[in-house]
């Protein structure tokens, strides 16, 4: 190689050497491009805790409905999964007040979840309500019918083990008893129509005598009148059937006081009914998740009481004010 070769090699090199360092250099200072989170299809979720240990999110918003042909207070409960006498006095009404079509009613159905799965059905019985998980993501949720405090909705761990449509109901002999004790006619099937109280679709779990299903009856929805299986309202259901695939894992859970402090800061807190008298001590359970959290010292104790007296079962705000940069607090 001569002088003329090497300088000519030493010069290409040279220039790679900054082409490289020039592109490091472009690299570095980059803005990233901020990845975009998939919108929930039905829930608005607000916030996510810094540890998943615990409730994760709100699920449910606050809004106004204009009343339509046909609504109650019931009704309107049951849809939107919030006590008709909660609902009444949101609204400054009686509980049984008659309601006029185009009236406007402040609704605020917010709810803790209780904790995420990372595929399946998730109900919570003091809460009403039934959460479905695809690939860790909250997909929907639902108010939901169960079992009456004698009859309760079992809990534990289930699968999906069938699927079907206009499913003839067969009585089981615990029913046909009740009916013989009550003086009603005693029936042994009820086959598909608008009389089975099964509605149109049906969503078998592996809990012995529990399924998933519709109703003929949507105001029963959100309340305990069941005999143990889970109601949801025929919209909701038959959205839910083309989600869900036999073997879907899910559990079934009894959790009726959730706090939960979101990532604006924000604490919230849910205080559900204790319908099967477990026992439930709920200043107990909010002092130790507040300890657990690390978040005692922010929580309004006067705002938790109140939460727990009126055990509304929606999230309320319990937090202390935040100090914000300007001085203010918020």
């Amino acid at each position: 190689m001569n002088i003329s070769d090497a300088k000519k090699n030493a010069f290409v090199f040279l220039g790679i050497l900054l082409f490289v360092l020039a592109w490091f250099a472009f690299r570095k200072n980059e803005e990233p491009v901020p990845a975009h989170a998939p919108e929930a299809s039905v829930s608005t979720i607000e916030g996510t805790q810094d540890t998943m240990e615990f409730p994760a999110a709100l699920v449910g918003e606050q809004f106004e409905y204009a009343v339509q042909r046909g609504d109650s207070l019931t009704s309107i409960s049951a849809r939107f999964g919030i006590e008709p006498s909660v609902l009444a006095r949101m609204n400054g009404i009686k509980k049984g007040a008659m309601l006029q079509q185009d009236q406007l009613l402040q609704i605020d159905n917010r709810h803790i979840i209780p904790e995420r799965l990372t595929d399946g059905i998730l109900i919570n019985l003091p809460q009403r309500m039934l959460y479905h998980f695809q690939a860790g993501k909250l997909m929907v949720h639902y108010p939901v019918g169960l079992g009456r405090p004698n009859w309760p909705t079992p809990m534990g761990s289930f699968n999906v083990t069938n699927i079907q449509e206009n499913k003839t109901w067969y009585l089981p002999k615990s029913i046909q008893e009740e009916m013989r004790r009550e003086g009603k006619i005693v029936l042994t099937q009820v086959p598909p129509g608008p009389e089975n109280p099964l509605g149109k679709h049906w969503i078998g779990l592996s809990l012995p005598g529990i399924g998933i299903h519709g109703t003929i009856a949507p105001a029963t929805i959100y309340h305990f009148l069941s005999h143990g299986c889970i109601r949801l309202h025929p919209d909701d259901i038959a959205a839910l059937f083309q989600q869900v695939r036999k073997n879907l894992p899910g559990k079934i859970i009894y959790v009726p006081v959730l706090l939960v402090r979101l990532k604006d800061g924000r604490i919230f807190l849910e205080v559900n009914r204790d319908v099967y008298k477990k026992n439930i001590d709920p200043i107990t359970i909010v002092e130790n998740l507040a300890k657990t959290q690390g978040i005692d010292d922010m929580v309004d104790w006067d705002k938790v009481k109140e939460v727990i007296q009126l055990k509304e079962g929606l999230a309320r705000e319990v937090g202390l004010p935040v100090p914000i940069p300007n001085g203010g607090t918020q």
